[in-house]
């Protein structure tokens, strides 16, 4: 090879990196995450049946109580823990994302709590420049690479992201790193049949896969397990094997150790993928600004680019989906819930509203309309939604601005009004008093010797 393996420098970058060299939207976007991932997991615990197949599992093997899961006030080995909070970062489908699509910290940060309670001693700066790591390297890979909405972005790169934001908690060196990149490949898979499909509960649990990966990946390099030498630009890496060889290197290295972009991370304002939220915020919209009664309402004409044209496909199962899983990726479901609400909450995806006559009646009336103006080419596209009410009007309206967009992002009044109700609904559930200290803590984490004090606050 006739230049070092990105393997290689993005080993040494991740080994470098202290909390001083980090700018503050950097660390304001890992303290963000942190609560945000905190509160979907807590929710995820309560609020989704399938976690409990895997909760029985990994309860049930037992082993060394050395990291807790979240909402469940129970430990599990770090490396099942890392598993456990992965499927409960994503099982709702509310946890953050980058404005170009793909969830960084359902895999980074149930790595990184894994890996800091494992390790012990660890205190906020060390965990937020981890944090802030794994962010960076998962937007440097998502975005820099060849794709045609066939591989699933947040595991297979996620696995590297997660994997250098663990590695940098334990404390591995740089060729150790690199090691635990090769290790970590084992485990970068997923298509997006995971994501398209019907009737799986995959969708809501590949991130615990990821995390799980990454957190095993860096104990056994740690103890001395070689990894890939050429792991992403060899003959035979990765970005030949799954990308046809189509990155741009430069851009994956512009600005490594002194830009760091997990500062672009957005937060949900709705626990539901994210392509629908143009679509739900244009529901709400429309709802106030006229006053309209869902009753009134003859056709909804919901006008769809590629990607959302597959989550209205086919039609009449995506209008009635059988499981939470699939009815937050229904576009007709999702719809038809913000309109009969006139908003959603985390209590709003029940299994009572997969059969409410309401909200199935309204998601019916959901005709999806073909416009390639709103294919996804980069950023996640505005989405347009038309209303033809029973007496004669046209209501259309584009779903842009959309809360927790880059145009009007949630700050911190939003998100801890977020994590409060996450809490509210966890398995345990968590009293108002220490929810409110949770998010007081977070926001000034940069001052606390040790973390665990942090994670014992959530599972007393």
């Amino acid at each position: 090879m006739s230049t070092v393996d990105l393997s290689h420098l993005f080993a040494r970058h991740v080994a470098d990196a202290r909390y001083d060299t980090i700018p503050p939207e950097a660390i304001e976007g890992a303290k963000k995450s942190l609560l945000d991932t905190f509160g979907v997991m807590l929710a995820g615990s309560g609020m989704e049946p399938a976690v409990k197949g895997v909760t029985d599992i990994i309860f049930e093997n037992g082993g060394r109580a050395d990291c807790d899961v979240f909402g469940f006030r129970r430990k599990v080995p770090a490396p099942m823990a890392a598993f456990a909070n992965g499927v409960l970062a994503h099982c709702l489908d509310y946890d953050d994302q980058t404005p170009w699509g793909a969830h960084p910290d359902s895999s980074v940060i149930p790595a990184v709590l894994a890996a800091a309670q494992y390790k012990g001693g660890v205190s906020g700066k060390e965990l937020l420049t981890a944090i802030a790591v794994g962010q960076d390297l998962f937007v440097r890979l998502r975005c820099n690479v060849r794709w045609r909405q066939d591989w699933n972005l947040s595991s297979v790169v996620g696995v590297y992201s997660a994997t250098a934001a663990a590695a940098h908690i334990l404390g591995l060196t740089a060729p150790q790193i690199a090691h635990a990149f090769g290790i970590a490949s084992m485990q970068s898979a997923g298509t997006m049949e995971v994501i398209f499909g019907i009737g799986s509960d995959l969708r809501g649990m590949y991130a615990g896969f990821t995390a799980q990966g990454a957190l095993q990946a860096v104990l056994m390099a740690r103890n001395g397990i070689t990894g890939v030498e050429h792991l992403f630009e060899g003959p035979s890496g990765v970005f030949k094997v799954y990308f046809d060889g189509e990155y741009d290197r430069n851009k994956m290295l512009a600005g490594l150790g002194q830009t760091y972009l997990g500062g672009s991370t957005l937060y949900k304002a709705w626990p539901a993928v994210g392509n629908v939220h143009t679509y739900i915020h244009a529901a709400i919209e429309l709802m106030r600004e006229h006053q309209l009664a869902a009753q009134d309402i003859e056709q909804i004409r919901a006008y769809v680019g590629d990607f959302h044209m597959r989550m209205c496909t086919p039609l009449d199962v995506r209008r009635a989906p059988r499981t939470l899983v699939d009815a937050k990726f229904s576009l007709p479901f999702c719809v038809a819930l913000a309109l009969h609400h006139g908003a959603i909450r985390i209590k709003d995806f029940t299994a009572d509203s997969l059969t409410d006559p309401s909200v199935l009646g309204l998601a019916e009336k959901v005709v999806p309309v073909e416009d390639s103006a709103y294919d996804w080419t980069c950023k996640i596209p505005d989405g347009c939604l038309e209303l033809i009410m029973r007496d004669g009007r046209v209501l259309k309206k584009v779903g842009s601005n959309v809360p927790g967009s880059l145009e009007a992002p949630l700050n911190w009044q939003v998100l801890g009004e977020k994590f409060n109700e996450c809490a509210a609904v966890a398995a345990t559930a968590i009293t108002p008093a220490t929810a409110q200290r949770t998010a007081q803590l977070v926001q000034s984490l940069e001052t606390v010797e040790r973390v665990q004090d942090l994670f014992d606050m959530l599972v007393r």
